[in-house]
Protein backbone atom coordinates (compact mmCIF):
# COMPACT_ATOMS: atom_id res chain seq x y z
CA UNK A 1 0.00 0.00 0.00
CA UNK A 2 1.32 3.59 -0.64
CA UNK A 3 0.28 5.91 1.98
CA UNK A 4 0.14 9.62 0.78
CA UNK A 5 1.17 11.78 4.13
CA UNK A 6 -0.03 15.15 4.20
CA UNK A 7 0.62 15.87 8.13
CA UNK A 8 3.42 15.50 10.50
CA UNK A 9 5.75 12.39 10.34
CA UNK A 10 4.43 8.86 10.56
CA UNK A 11 6.31 7.06 12.98
CA UNK A 12 7.22 2.92 12.47
CA UNK A 13 4.73 2.47 15.49
CA UNK A 14 1.86 4.59 13.43
CA UNK A 15 3.15 2.09 10.14
CA UNK A 16 2.78 -1.04 12.11
CA UNK A 17 -0.89 -0.19 13.07
CA UNK A 18 -2.32 0.90 9.37
CA UNK A 19 -0.73 -2.60 8.88
CA UNK A 20 -2.69 -3.89 10.92
CA UNK A 21 -5.89 -1.79 10.49
CA UNK A 22 -5.38 -2.96 6.53
CA UNK A 23 -4.00 -6.58 6.70
CA UNK A 24 -1.69 -4.96 3.80
CA UNK A 25 1.81 -3.91 4.13
CA UNK A 26 2.84 -0.48 3.44
CA UNK A 27 5.19 -0.20 1.16
CA UNK A 28 6.10 3.23 0.41
CA UNK A 29 5.29 6.14 2.10
CA UNK A 30 5.47 9.58 0.44
CA UNK A 31 5.74 12.95 2.11
CA UNK A 32 4.14 15.78 1.22
CA UNK A 33 4.73 19.35 3.04
CA UNK A 34 1.27 20.59 3.07
CA UNK A 35 1.57 24.17 4.08
CA UNK A 36 -0.42 27.15 2.27
CA UNK A 37 -0.17 30.52 1.62
CA UNK A 38 -3.32 31.69 3.53
CA UNK A 39 -3.17 35.09 1.36
CA UNK A 40 -2.76 32.86 -2.25
CA UNK A 41 -6.51 30.90 -3.68
CA UNK A 42 -6.75 27.57 -2.43
CA UNK A 43 -7.43 25.80 -5.35
CA UNK A 44 -4.15 26.29 -7.73
CA UNK A 45 -2.41 25.15 -4.52
CA UNK A 46 -3.92 22.16 -3.42
CA UNK A 47 -3.33 21.24 -7.44
CA UNK A 48 0.43 21.60 -6.40
CA UNK A 49 -0.08 19.27 -3.33
CA UNK A 50 -1.05 16.51 -5.17
CA UNK A 51 1.08 17.20 -8.90
CA UNK A 52 3.91 16.88 -5.96
CA UNK A 53 3.40 13.02 -5.00
CA UNK A 54 4.51 12.57 -8.49
CA UNK A 55 1.87 9.24 -10.17
CA UNK A 56 1.27 9.29 -13.09
CA UNK A 57 -2.54 8.97 -14.35
CA UNK A 58 -2.10 5.32 -14.20
CA UNK A 59 -0.98 5.21 -10.79
CA UNK A 60 -3.71 6.83 -9.57
CA UNK A 61 -6.33 5.44 -10.68
CA UNK A 62 -4.35 1.26 -9.75
CA UNK A 63 -2.36 1.82 -6.73
CA UNK A 64 -3.60 1.12 -3.18
CA UNK A 65 -3.73 4.09 -1.65
CA UNK A 66 -4.25 5.55 1.75
CA UNK A 67 -3.86 9.64 2.87
CA UNK A 68 -3.21 11.05 5.77
CA UNK A 69 -4.77 14.52 5.08
CA UNK A 70 -3.31 17.93 5.76
CA UNK A 71 -4.67 18.75 9.55
CA UNK A 72 -5.77 22.13 7.96
CA UNK A 73 -9.55 21.60 7.07
CA UNK A 74 -10.13 23.75 4.08
CA UNK A 75 -6.79 22.09 2.41
CA UNK A 76 -8.46 18.51 3.92
CA UNK A 77 -11.83 18.82 1.91
CA UNK A 78 -10.23 20.00 -1.32
CA UNK A 79 -7.37 17.95 -1.65
CA UNK A 80 -10.06 15.10 -1.27
CA UNK A 81 -11.93 16.81 -4.09
CA UNK A 82 -9.22 16.25 -6.52
CA UNK A 83 -7.70 13.29 -5.59
CA UNK A 84 -11.22 12.14 -6.39
CA UNK A 85 -11.18 13.29 -9.45
CA UNK A 86 -7.44 11.54 -9.94
CA UNK A 87 -8.71 8.35 -8.47
CA UNK A 88 -11.93 7.86 -9.44
CA UNK A 89 -13.59 7.54 -6.30
CA UNK A 90 -12.82 8.50 -2.30
CA UNK A 91 -10.04 7.49 -1.04
CA UNK A 92 -9.59 5.97 2.62
CA UNK A 93 -8.24 8.14 4.90
CA UNK A 94 -5.99 7.80 8.43
CA UNK A 95 -7.41 9.82 11.21
CA UNK A 96 -4.98 10.05 14.01
CA UNK A 97 -5.76 10.93 17.76
CA UNK A 98 -3.61 12.45 20.41
CA UNK A 99 -2.76 9.49 22.74
CA UNK A 100 -4.68 11.42 26.55
CA UNK A 101 -2.07 12.75 29.13
CA UNK A 102 1.04 12.18 26.76
CA UNK A 103 3.57 14.36 27.69
CA UNK A 104 4.74 15.44 25.38
CA UNK A 105 2.18 14.85 22.71
CA UNK A 106 2.26 12.03 20.59
CA UNK A 107 -0.46 10.62 18.37
CA UNK A 108 -1.59 6.96 17.45
CA UNK A 109 -3.67 5.74 14.55
CA UNK A 110 -7.21 5.99 15.52
CA UNK A 111 -9.04 4.42 12.49
CA UNK A 112 -8.80 3.98 8.80
CA UNK A 113 -12.31 5.58 7.21
CA UNK A 114 -12.89 4.71 4.04
CA UNK A 115 -14.61 7.99 2.32
CA UNK A 116 -15.84 5.90 -0.56
CA UNK A 117 -18.26 3.62 1.86
CA UNK A 118 -19.65 6.55 3.32
CA UNK A 119 -20.33 8.39 0.11
CA UNK A 120 -21.89 5.26 -1.24
CA UNK A 121 -24.09 4.63 1.72
CA UNK A 122 -25.32 8.32 2.13
CA UNK A 123 -25.98 7.99 -1.93
CA UNK A 124 -28.42 4.80 -0.86
CA UNK A 125 -29.67 6.61 1.74
CA UNK A 126 -31.07 9.50 0.39
CA UNK A 127 -33.15 7.63 -2.23
CA UNK A 128 -34.28 8.51 -5.49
Amino acid sequence: MLVLNFAHTLTEEHLKKIEELTGQPVGRVIAVDSHIDPEEPLLLQVKTLADRVGLSSEEWQTLPILVNPPALNFSAVTLVAELHGRMGYFPPILRIKPVEGAVPPKFEVAEIIDLQIVRDRARRERGG
